[in-house]
């Protein structure tokens, strides 16, 4: 399940991915309907997984760090809330073998949950902040409702 961080994340990168220019904190969550207290740790969260750059001062503000079509869904999802997988004995990145499994190898549940990632991560590593934008009925009049 996505966390409401990782939703507030992503709606503060449509943003700047919408407007295509640096904006300051304020404007970011007025515009994407995020707490603005809440947005400040995401915006550092981030700046550290390499998806935004940051200045301060009067002129400051915040702006993507690549381009809309490069910062790909996947990569946010995993910086804000870790792993795809619905369990860790599937995940690709955070892997860590279930306590009462014996044998991994012919668990059915485990299986399953592979499927699982691997269709969720097809998905998420397909889509970009341009797609998101594309698929905005009304486009950049607005974003969320």
């Amino acid at each position: 399940m996505l966390s409401m961080k990782c939703k507030y994340a992503l709606k503060a990168l449509v943003v700047l991915a919408s407007e295509g220019t640096k904006l300051p904190s304020s404007a970011i969550a007025q515009k994407a309907r995020v707490p603005a207290k809440f947005l400040e740790a995401i915006l550092t969260d981030l700046r550290k997984a390499d998806a935004l750059t940051s200045e301060r001062g009067a002129h400051g503000g915040h702006k993507l760090k690549g381009s809309p079509e490069k910062i790909m869904l996947g990569h946010i999802v995993r910086a804000m809330d870790g792993m795809l997988a619905p369990i860790p004995c599937a995940s690709t990145f955070y892997y860590k073998k279930c306590d009462d499994c014996t044998d991994e190898k012919i668990c059915v549940i485990r299986h399953a949950m592979l499927e699982v990632r691997n269709k969720i991560s097809e998905v998420l590593d397909g889509l970009s902040l341009e797609d998101l934008l594309n698929m905005s009925p009304k486009k950049k009049q607005q974003l969320f409702w």
